[in-house]
């Protein structure tokens, strides 16, 4: 036909851009232009990422695909590399340690700058509110109160649903997806970095039941990305150096070094930042990487340092008291009885146990909201409110719920609390007493922390009023997060657990021997690592924040203890979350039953496979590329009729990146080295910009032919079609696979060389049993 090679308008195809099938072109079962059976592939599931934190705050914005972390060993880049002389080696390991210094320095001062809002709009708002109670101007105080909380909280929501969807949440769970190697779009860009420093300021200053750790994490892989690409749009830096950092492979290193400096900037914990790192949201580590990011926590531990001191003695309204340990329980001597064991286990089960009940809980609560949210803008808007004012009136009306409690004569002149902090808060009390609940709910959450954390003073709170906090941040934390704000999940878990922590001590004081104030710390510690199931870096944080060494061997136990009980009931919260956005994570661990399952049957179950020649038509690679989604090709060569050779791998946006520059042969012939060279460089072929919609070639064009082998990546990682998929999916983790290549076991000239490409989805645990239904007994058994 004489139409045959002409280009089709058709867009791009909607399927799973994670599928990278492949077909011999000598195949019976194969068209005459090389392409096969285009259906839709087997194991495949929603391929949206909605544009929110929650799968459930937005609307569908794009497809996701993987990560290229993988070297592409192609010729281009093995010539980039021999030439690059030793100054320009030495440039790319400057800029390395000068990226992640400024990632640190950049989190740090942001982080300082929010710590510094917060404190200071918390705190004259309460004590405005608190001024107007002890006036006995009741509904005033409570009409201020809710009405500037309000006003904080739209300010945040208006910002995460117009301007940021994505903003909203903690942005954990994305940089876990990101690091594991899934492309999370719309997450890491300026928009997201400013909507997430005011949206965080604004929505803890509002007194709603959540953090600014979180979003600090978030905040500093934005800044990480930012950096790494000389920023974004129209506002992206074109310098030279920059060039180096073209690639998924060092954005991935600098975005985990502004994940730890997040963390390190939220706790004050360098060591616990790079270990947080390490446990739970980095998939792929090395030596060189731990050295970086130590750096940038170390520059972030300086710059919070410096501020500090330069905010002490109130030259910064109300921040700058507490220094770099935020709390300190370092005067108590920690002694270890034989008693002690039981309540101790207690709080570690009890942690475990409410942990693991939070995070069911929670999971249904996002899926409420999700139908809520997906009504628009609007019904994001209001829930956030409505929220807003439910916190805002139990926070206000819970104490006066409670009596007053008589300032006992070891308190000193510290009760009751008038000024700007304390623990002991008067409120509606007469001279002489004090409100213990509003010493806990008229606080920010770090003060409320600070305060409930607060040794020598197993009298200063009622158990009524630990029962009735523990209760309302209960239910606050259900309710609030999943809202559109950025929020965060470690504080007001540390309150739920520090209430908790003191209630056991409370009942148990009987043998409860430690000081209540250390009970409190290890509930927060034990929730924390029943909920978000960690354990190492969990441990040395709470040792960096409380600076109490002696706390380490109960610590631990606590902490092995909540998440083996958490572990026994449901998958940690990140987890919980991951799944309802649909990402495409990779577990650590695969599941026993996949050991039964050889890869070559996996591959099986694919549709066959689509490949290319060596020195292809142009019209060959533009219709494939236009009726497939694949991100990776592999290329096969002939050297002799009826044998073929598995070549390489080429990957999609090398492919788009030869038919932009129309770099063409006249005649079917493979090109000398320094030809491609004169056209293309490495960092050309970084580029992911533009899609083959983009391209328009005419018929004359069409018809001519392109030579692949210098943009192949002639050392793809390939398995055995025998291999097993447990062991399958301990490589593609480890290595950081965006494709597999699956090889038959037993050459010849009637075999064919390839096989199949498996990728992140086909690899995940529900695709498999949906092409396998049998492997489902297996699973219920294992």
């Amino acid at each position: 036909m004489e139409d045959e090679h002409r280009p089709t308008t058709a867009p791009e195809p909607e399927c799973d851009k994670h599928e990278d099938r492949v077909e011999d072109p000598e195949d019976p079962g194969s068209t005459g232009n090389g392409i096969s059976s285009l259906e839709q592939p087997l194991l495949k599931r929603s391929t949206t990422l909605t544009a929110s934190h929650l799968a459930l705050v937005g609307a569908k914005v794009s497809h996701i695909e993987s990560l290229d972390y993988e070297i592409i060993e192609n010729d281009l880049f093995k010539h980039d590399w021999r030439s690059r002389s030793n100054v320009e080696v030495l440039q790319y390991i400057f800029l390395k340690w000068a990226m992640a210094f400024l990632v640190g320095l950049l989190t740090g001062v942001i982080a300082s700058l929010i710590n510094l809002s917060i404190e200071n709009i918390s705190g004259l708002k309460m004590l405005h509110m608190v001024n107007l109670v002890r006036e006995k101007r009741y509904w005033a105080g409570f009409f201020y109160f809710a009405g500037v909380n309000f006003a904080l909280t739209f300010v945040a929501a208006v910002l995460c649903v117009v301007f940021a969807p994505t903003a909203a949440g903690p942005g954990i769970p994305e940089i876990k997806a990101y690091l594991n190697g899934v492309d999370t779009p719309n997450m890491f860009g300026f928009p997201q970095l400013i909507v997430k420093i005011i949206g965080s300021i604004g929505a803890v200053s509002s007194g709603l039941d959540l953090g600014k750790e979180g979003p600090l994490v978030h905040i500093g892989a934005c800044l990480a990305n930012l950096l790494s690409q000389g920023g974004e749009g129209r506002w992206r830096l074109k310098w030279r150096w920059l060039r180096y950092f073209n690639n998924d492979r060092d954005r991935r290193d600098l975005i985990t070094c502004g994940a730890s400096s997040g963390v390190c900037a939220a706790f004050r914990s360098p060591v616990g930042g790079v270990l947080f790192a390490l446990e739970e949201v980095a998939t792929w580590w090395r030596s060189a990487l731990l050295w970086r990011t130590f750096f940038s926590t170390a520059t972030v531990v300086v710059v919070l340092r410096g501020f500090i001191e330069v905010c002490r003695e109130g030259r910064c309204g109300m921040f700058g008291e507490g220094g770099l340990i935020l709390f300190d329980v370092s005067d108590v001597t920690v002694r270890y009885h034989v008693g002690d064991l039981l309540p101790v286990t207690l709080v570690g089960v009890l942690g475990g146990l409410l942990g693991a009940l939070y995070n069911h809980v929670l999971h249904k609560v996002l899926r409420l909201y999700n139908l809520i949210n997906a009504r628009g803008r609007m019904a994001k808007l209001a829930l956030a409110l409505a929220v807003c004012v439910f916190t805002s009136a139990g926070l206000y009306v819970l104490p006066f719920a409670v009596p007053c409690t008589p300032c006992d004569p070891a308190f000193g002149e510290a009760c009751p609390s008038t000024g700007k902090s304390g623990n002991f808060k008067q409120f509606n009390c007469p001279a002489g007493y004090y409100n213990d609940l509003a010493s806990l709910l008229h606080a920010t959450n770090v003060d409320a922390t600070r305060n409930i954390f607060s040794t020598g003073t197993s009298g200063e709170f009622r158990l009524d009023s630990l029962f009735i906090f523990l209760a309302i941040y209960v239910v606050l934390g259900l309710f609030t997060f999943g809202i559109a704000v950025p929020s965060g999940l470690f504080l007001p878990i540390i309150l739920m657990g520090s209430a908790y922590g003191r209630i056991t001590a409370l009942l148990l004081r009987r043998w409860a021997r430690i000081d209540h104030g250390l009970y409190a710390v290890l509930g927060a510690a034990a929730l924390m690592s029943g909920s978000m199931r960690m354990t190492v870096s969990l441990c040395v944080i709470f040792l960096e924040l409380t600076n109490n060494l002696l706390l380490l061997p109960i610590t631990m136990f606590v902490l092995l203890i909540a998440k083996t009980v958490g572990d026994a009931f449901n998958p940690s919260i990140y987890e919980i979350i991951l799944d309802l956005k649909g990402l495409p994570f990779l577990e650590p661990k695969p599941e026993p039953w996949m050991k039964d399952i050889a890869v070559g049957e996996l591959a099986a179950a694919k549709p066959r496979a689509v490949t290319l020649q060596v020195v292809e038509k142009v019209s060959t690679v533009v219709e494939t590329l236009r009726n497939t989604c694949h991100n990776g090709f592999p290329v096969l060569d002939r050297p002799r009729p009826g044998v073929s050779e598995l070549h390489g791998l080429v990957l999609r946006s090398h492919l788009v990146a030869v038919l932009r520059k129309r770099w063409f042969l006249p005649e079917k012939r493979r090109t000398e080295e320094w030809e491609a060279r004169e056209r293309f460089s490495s960092t050309d072929l970084a580029e992911k910009a533009g899609t083959i919609d983009d391209v328009e070639l005419t018929p004359e064009e069409m018809d001519m032919y392109i030579d692949l082998h210098p943009f192949t990546n002639t050392t793809p990682y390939t398995v055995v079609e025998t291999m097993s998929v447990a062991k399958a999916v301990v490589l593609f983790r480890t290595c950081a696979l965006r494709h597999m290549l699956i090889i038959p076991k037993f050459q010849g000239p009637e075999i064919p060389p390839i096989m199949g490409i498996l990728t992140r989805q086909d690899l995940r645990g529900h695709n498999i049993l949906g092409a396998f239904p049998h492997l489902a007994n297996k699973k219920k058994t294992h």
